[in-house]
């Protein structure tokens, strides 16, 4: 392992600069001269004193209509260690789609596969049966920073990519006269997918957000089209609407070649892995042959059930942390597998081989992530560590999640299953319009930055996440996984035009973080490799899951003004 300095290393700042005029965007590294070692200086380019941030929050005076009460959820502070690099609302159906840890709390079984159905059976961590998912990037104190070299070095040498979800796993029974035109357009997502690809190798060993955009938005016009296309396909030929389809459009860009040249201690601790395992099963959807109309009730049943199957066993996973789960797993996928091509034979060629399909794993071993250049491993050792997310998590001190009102009018309760995020996780590669300024400290919440506070002694490092408050009334997802929400009029209050006022979602975190680390600059937020644990890449997701009646009681709460738990 590489010998490294007493003195704190140079962290890279990755600044950004928005072009107001043209909308572009560069990435910046700044250093501390080059010489291998930071000073104090060095470290405050992404820390400051929280004294010396102005007052700058600002909110819309109520209004006569306006809904003022808020209900507040305690759903712990993730003290039962559920760890994943899961994104399932940016990233649905990617498994370690984010490439650092995130922590959640309420729902137990949530994974990037997880269907809406797994979620509603699901447990929670949450006291009045709230069965939402509510997560965000953990916080590690790490004194063992990088040199600048390294990551520079390893940027160089990485060829971008682009990560997109894989439909073939995620669709329903597929009627047998839709099979040729299913395949047909499946194909054609594969070739855009690789057509992409070539255009983004051409951006080797630099960031360029207005280049990225250009591709990610051909490729989501053409995968829209195709989706949408296989959708129709579906129903047409007897087998329903498909859900679900609208999250799988969006792609992302991925650095996941810089991994090869970061560090990654967790490859040298041989300590026992305390991530939250998962349960790892072979597709089964993509194996199917073209389905009987008579039978494809039943698969869609079978399908369900298996997806249902591994949610009980992740949910296990987190409540148990042992691996017992899959001998009894693997029984019940045999029965349920031996159904589905029972069913598919009493009118069609029986399929053959889909018992093969029955065995699972447990996470522990490297994997590559879908669309990914080079194999990221699960979080391993003590401390949860992936490539350059490295040093000891700080679990929250609390978390404060409250359902707020709007200055301007009522709230209507939340539709079931709607995901929301706030923030963005690569303001670097994807450009900064949708981040947002989120770190303060205690007494100081009239002002928020996008650098790392330094708080005065005996005060907690925050981070205040606020979630669009505003819906469309229809969708509970959209391709790019926010057209469907918008945040109210910072002046006013108001929803623009088309949309609704919905409870909106207020996340506090706070830490206790020793003061000496603050001032060093060693505390720092998991992150996707090219932001360098850049502060501004602060984020948050969520998935409700109250149920219809609490969210009325929710709704209500917050219209009559009160104060509601």
């Amino acid at each position: 392992m590489r010998k490294r300095s007493r003195r704190s290393a140079v962290r890279i700042t990755i600044a950004v600069a928005a072009v107001a005029a043209t909308g572009a965007l560069t990435a910046v590294f700044v250093s501390g001269g080059g010489k291998g070692s930071a000073d104090a200086s060095t470290e405050r380019d992404q820390f400051v004193r929280i004294e010396k941030v102005q007052p700058n929050v600002v909110n819309p005076r109520p209004g006569r209509r306006a809904s003022t009460g808020t209900f507040t959820v305690d759903c712990g502070t993730n003290g039962n260690g559920k760890f994943s690099p899961d994104n399932p609302v940016a990233q649905p159906g990617i498994t370690n789609g984010a490439e650092h840890v995130h922590d959640f709390v309420g729902n137990l079984a949530i994974t990037a596969k997880s269907s809406d159905a797994d979620l509603a059976a699901s447990g929670t961590t949450c006291t009045n049966g709230d069965r939402s998912s509510y997560f965000w990037p953990v916080v590690r104190i790490d004194r063992t920073v990088r040199s600048r070299a390294e990551t520079q070095q390893a940027l160089a040498s990485t060829t971008p990519a682009v990560t997109c979800p894989d439909v073939r796993d995620r669709l329903p029974a597929v009627p047998v006269r839709a099979r040729p035109a299913v395949d047909s357009r499946l194909a054609q997502i594969d070739r855009a997918y690789a057509d992409a690809n070539t255009r983004m190798a051409t951006g080797k060993g630099r960031v360029d957000a207005d280049f990225n955009e250009s591709v990610l938005t051909v490729l989501r016009t053409q995968r829209a089209q195709l989706i949408r296309g296989i959708s129709d396909s579906i129903a047409a030929a007897g087998g329903g609407r498909t859900t679900g389809l609208l999250s799988l459009v969006e792609c992302d860009t991925n650095y996941d070649g810089m991994h090869a040249s970061m560090r990654h201690t967790a490859a040298d601790v041989k300590a026992k892995q305390v991530a939250t395992q998962q349960v790892r099963c072979p597709a089964v959807r993509d194996r199917l042959p073209g389905v009987p109309s008579q039978a494809l009730d039943e698969v869609n049943r079978g399908l369900a059930e298996l997806d249902r199957q591994i949610s009980d066993a992740n949910e296990s996973l987190v409540v148990t942390r042992g691996n017992a789960v899959l001998g009894p797993l693997n029984a019940r996928r045999t029965a349920v597998l031996d159904r589905i091509s029972t069913a598919i034979g009493r009118n069609a060629a029986r399929p053959q081989g889909l018992e093969k399909l029955a065995p699972c794993t447990v996470t522990g071993q490297p994997t590559a992530s879908a669309g990914s250049t080079s194999a990221l491993p699960d979080p391993q050792g003590p401390n949860l560590e992936l490539p350059n997310n490295t040093g000891g998590i700080v679990r929250p001190a609390s978390v404060l999640i409250q359902y707020r009102g709007n200055a301007a009018r009522k709230v209507v309760p939340m539709p079931r299953f709607l995901r929301e995020l706030t923030g963005d996780a690569k303001p670097t590669s994807r450009g900064p319009a949708n981040a947002r300024a989120t770190w303060t400290c205690s007494g100081f919440t009239d002002r928020l930055s996008d650098k790392y506070p330094i708080c005065p002694r005996g005060q907690q490092v925050q981070r205040v996440q606020d979630f669009p408050g505003c819906w469309d009334g229809t969708n509970i997802d959209s391709t790019n996984h926010r057209d469907h929400v918008a945040f109210a009029d910072t002046t006013t209050g108001a929803c623009k035009k088309g949309f609704v006022a919905i409870p909106q979602l207020r996340i506090t975190l706070s830490y206790k973080i020793p003061q000496d680390v603050q001032v060093a600059g060693q505390y720092a937020l998991d992150s996707f490799p090219e932001e360098d644990h850049n502060p501004f890449s602060d984020h948050n997701d969520f998935i409700n899951v109250n149920g219809t009646r609490q969210m009325q009681r929710i709704a209500a709460c917050i219209n009559k003004n009160k104060t509601c738990r």
